[in-house]
């Protein structure tokens, strides 16, 4: 908001340092319901373009006014270094003039000038046949040339619509971006331009079998790749038509009710009606809104949403881990409850001393494939020898005790060893 109160009082300054330089004042007489368009560029203020960007700025608007009519547009085209004032006169404001004001700015010299354009409507006999076309390969700014317009108008005078010679003529044209198209992916493309033919007269036989050829198309959005019996004749003239968007239109209302086309009826209903009469020259001049036309919004369902959403998906996440490490925590306990109370592993092999009856040494044996005694068995805290254990007898317990050997006097007061076969014995 502050910059665009900025912007506006920059203009309004420039605007009333132009109101004391010379004024220059311009008619153009324009019908009802026939699109009129006006080039606005440096020679119009006795000016020389000197090939710099955007050198000069123009802006346009209802003398006495901060904007333009509702029916009024104005674009810059940087391709052409000017800029265009299009429109079409509705039926309210038929045998009026509408003074056009627009202040001019030389951005090198930071001279300013200001030039008026009354525009003169006539009345006439609105277009009760209209034709709709979306013309792909050329900008709004390239249907402006007036010469592009009279090879368009040729091809429905002379070929498919020779009942329209005597009055076909431009309804509304405008970008095809500004009335919601999409923007081409490359920007070299074209974005594209709509087009409305009318005339009085009633549509040709030829006209009325392409439409029943198009008729199916009418279920798509956009073809640009479908072609017609009619392909050729546009491409010759330079033409490449959305055969989509093509429509024959028969109304006798006002031209602001055709599809495409701004319907200026619903910014004059209501509390606006009660002053209309304070402008009874120009209808169409800008007011303010009234407080009770401002729409509120009402934001406490948009912040529920988006605190209900959030909170909902953090609660699911929750329980989900919830879940999981409560199951998780239980499959530990199970797990480690069997390891706890469980018996020792088969594979595990335990050992005992056994004396063999050949030689008095000592072997290892494994308990595995021992059998199986209540009375001998051990625990694997027992298999080693502990004094005071009850199970100092068992064999499995301890290795057999060396022989015996006498000590001191006793010893030689034995007899000798007998000597049997080389080997002695006690």
């Amino acid at each position: 908001m502050d910059e665009k109160r900025k912007t506006i009082c920059v203009l309004l300054l420039v605007a009333s340092l132009a109101h004391g330089k010379e004024t220059t004042y311009i008619t153009d007489d324009v019908s009802v319901s026939e699109l009129f368009s006006l080039r606005v560029e440096p020679r119009m203020f006795n000016w020389t373009y000197e090939g710099l960007n955007e050198q000069f700025l123009y802006r346009s608007s209802l003398e006495g006014y901060p904007d333009l009519p509702s029916w009024v547009r104005y674009m810059y085209s940087p391709e052409y270094h000017s800029g265009f004032l299009y429109g079409t006169p509705p039926l309210r404001t038929a045998d009026t003039r509408v003074p056009i004001e627009i202040i001019a700015l030389n951005r090198l010299t930071y001279e300013t000038k200001r030039l008026v354009l009354i525009l003169a409507v006539h009345r006439k006999q609105p277009a009760k046949h209209i034709i709709q076309m979306k013309i792909d390969n050329l900008n709004w700014v390239h249907m402006m040339d007036p010469g592009r317009i009279e090879n368009l108008k040729n091809i429905f005078r002379n070929d498919l619509w020779p009942e329209s010679r005597a009055d076909l003529h431009v309804i509304f044209m405008d970008s095809a971006v500004k009335l919601g198209a999409r923007l081409p992916l490359r920007p070299q493309q074209r974005e594209g331009v709509v087009v409305h033919l009318g005339s009085s007269a009633e549509f040709s036989a030829r006209m009325l079998e392409l439409q029943e050829e198009v008729k199916p198309l009418y279920k798509i959005s956009s073809c640009t790749y479908k072609r017609t019996s009619v392909q050729t004749t546009f491409e010759n003239s330079g033409f490449k038509l959305d055969w989509c968007a093509f429509r024959l239109v028969t109304t006798e209302d006002d031209i602001t009710a055709l599809p495409h086309h701004p319907n200026e009826s619903h910014k004059h209903a209501g509390g606006r009606k009660d002053h209309q009469h304070l402008l009874p020259h120009f209808p169409d001049k800008w007011d303010a809104p009234l407080k009770s036309e401002v729409p509120e919004r009402n934001y406490s369902d948009e912040i529920a949403i988006s605190f209900a959403i959030p909170g909902m998906m953090f609660a699911l996440l929750l329980c989900g881990l919830t879940i999981i490490l409560c199951f998780q925590h239980e499959k530990l306990m199970q797990k480690s409850s069997r390891t706890e109370y469980s018996p020792a592993a088969p594979n595990v092999q335990m050992v005992q001393y056994s004396p063999d009856d050949i030689k008095s040494t000592i072997k290892l044996k494994s308990l595995r494939d021992a059998p199986f005694d209540d009375n001998h068995s051990i625990s694997p805290t027992e298999s080693y020898y502990r004094d005071g254990s009850p199970h100092i007898g068992n064999m499995y317990m301890r290795p057999k005790p060396p022989p015996y050997k006498l000590a001191g006097n006793a010893a030689a007061n034995s007899s000798p060893p007998l000597k049997r076969n080389g080997h002695f014995k006690i």
